[in-house]
């Protein structure tokens, strides 16, 4: 296949801050499924979560800081420079429109958001615009909700990666990730109790949490 075919996964988040829990799953995923790049999508307005204590701009400047020097991963602003709530759906028929009907696109969730998956705005047309390649999450259940929605997921499975960059979308993979149990809840509380995090995020990201004196209070 092409260059320009390979498979290009993107990976949205309120990234407030972004830690390991983020990036290493996601290192561990680019080996398995063979992706050259990895597109992080900071969210404006998460749709179904408070919103970020960090400004737009402080987060954009941690996900600079953790993905400095790291070739596998990019940064897409476009989420927030909308002023509408961040739904995933609309993000990826916009890139879908770019890159072409051919071009194989995966977005990449944790175990806990396949999981809520349907209370998703237009869920369903999820699968027309793209792959979802799962990492797994701690302590979450293995299946889905209801049985119908559990025969959705087993009909689009594909254990194979190869699938992922012949097709332009349409299937499921579910990645053997390492279980990182790292929150940025916890970071925040962490910080809160003046605890060191450096353990948690990079050290970059550390530093800049420190200088700008974010989540102290």
């Amino acid at each position: 296949m092409s260059e320009t075919a390979s498979l290009h996964a993107l990976f949205g988040g309120t990234f407030d801050p972004i830690h390991f829990g983020h990036l290493r799953p996601v290192t561990t995923l680019a080996q398995q499924v063979g992706l050259q790049q990895v597109t992080l999508l900071p969210n404006n307005v998460p749709p179904h979560r408070p919103q970020p204590q960090a400004s737009a701009a402080q987060r954009v400047a941690m996900v600079q800081l953790a993905i400095a020097g790291q070739p596998l991963f990019s940064l897409d602003q476009r989420e927030l420079q909308r002023a509408t709530p961040s739904w995933t759906v609309e993000t990826l028929a916009e890139l879908r429109q770019e890159r072409g009907a051919q071009q194989p696109l995966a977005f990449i969730i944790g175990q806990d958001s396949l999981l809520t998956l349907h209370k998703w705005h237009r869920w369903q047309d999820l699968l027309s615009l793209c792959h979802l390649l799962v990492c797994k999450r701690p302590g979450y259940a293995t299946q889905m909700e209801t049985p119908q929605l559990q025969h959705w997921l087993e009909s689009h499975l594909t254990d194979d990666p190869r699938v992922l960059h012949q097709q332009p979308a349409g299937r499921i993979f579910l990645a053997d990730t390492p279980l990182v149990a790292i929150s940025a809840t916890e970071i925040r509380q962490r910080r809160q109790r003046g605890e060191s995090c450096d353990d948690l995020l990079p050290a970059a990201v550390s530093a800049y949490i420190d200088r700008e004196g974010l989540y102290s209070d």
